[in-house]
């Protein structure tokens, strides 16, 4: 006997969504009691606990973040089906991940493009790591996302996205090898794991690590002479400080370096609509 359906999947989505509640009855027209009673319901029927309930406050259970994944998924086609049965174009929306490099001189002529063409579809779009993208990804919090090579994760579905020329930079007239302090973004991120590669041919290891949160931070402390940084040369090329620091050729098989937009399961038509938009893999490279 099912134990679930739709309503039931668009009432815990809201709750989660919402983060609570109160403001998920709101957006349901409902009052808050019938939206605590249905979970609470909906919970006794499945016998797991969707959210750990912490005063007034909601966490999701691993069995929560694991059916969310699932309810995204079911909602998304039961909205396609109605759409193709009305003869409705592509609509709802898209949530995607992206590295900051990516979204930052990649996407945006992109999602330009993909806005005017299709104005019923509203994009959300989260930056990270590549790591931090392939969890947001296995937890169905995103639907797919562009990421770095390498890539875990077997089950994923991808196509190449860009292809990019990674430089070293440190400030000018700094001797490239001599590399103490290292500029980066935390652990997750490709780019740095490059450069440690570099480092580790060369048979030397950074002194210091410096984590920054972003590009134009990164670009600004190598600028200021703090240490050495690998970036793509297309944000470089766009960068407010891009040419006060110097430019320092990789070896060829650290130079370039692939990005690919990865999901899992069938891709929506939203996703299949963005794929399409994605230019020849190799341009201004």
């Amino acid at each position: 006997m099912r134990t679930m359906d739709l309503d039931d999947l668009h009432i815990f989505r809201s709750v989660v969504r919402e983060g609570g509640v109160t403001r998920a009855a709101s957006l349901l027209n409902r009052v808050p009691s019938n939206v605590t009673t249905r979970i609470k319901q909906f919970e006794e029927r499945l016998g797991v606990a969707l959210f750990r309930r912490e005063g007034r406050s909601l966490t999701l259970t691993e069995a929560g973040r694991t059916l969310l994944g699932h309810a995204d998924k079911l909602l998304t086609l039961a909205d396609l089906a109605e759409r193709e049965l009305r003869g409705g174009g592509v609509r709802g929306t898209l949530r995607l991940g992206s590295m900051e490099s990516a979204a930052g001189a990649r996407l945006p002529p992109i999602l330009s493009a993909f806005h005017a063409r299709y104005p019923d579809v509203t994009i959300e779009l989260q930056t990270g790591t590549t790591r931090a993208m392939l969890r947001q990804l296995a937890r169905y919090e995103v639907e797919a996302a562009f990421v770095s090579e390498p890539i875990e994760g077997d089950a994923l579905s991808s196509v190449p996205a860009f292809d990019e020329e990674l430089v070293l930079i440190t400030a000018k007239g700094r001797d490239a090898a001599r590399t103490g302090t290292v500029v980066a973004f935390p652990h997750g991120c490709s780019y740095r794991q490059r450069l440690f590669a570099w480092l580790a041919e060369e048979g030397r290891s950074p002194e210091r690590i410096l984590e920054m949160s972003s590009y134009h931070a990164i670009v600004a402390c190598v600028a200021a002479g703090t240490g050495a940084a690998i970036v793509p040369a297309e944000v470089l090329d766009h960068a407010v400080l891009g040419t006060t620091v110097a430019r320092h050729p990789l070896p060829g098989h650290l130079r370039r370096n692939r990005t690919h937009l990865v999901w899992s399961g069938e891709a929506s038509p939203p996703l299949r609509s963005l794929m399409a938009l994605l230019p020849p893999v190799g341009e201004g490279v």
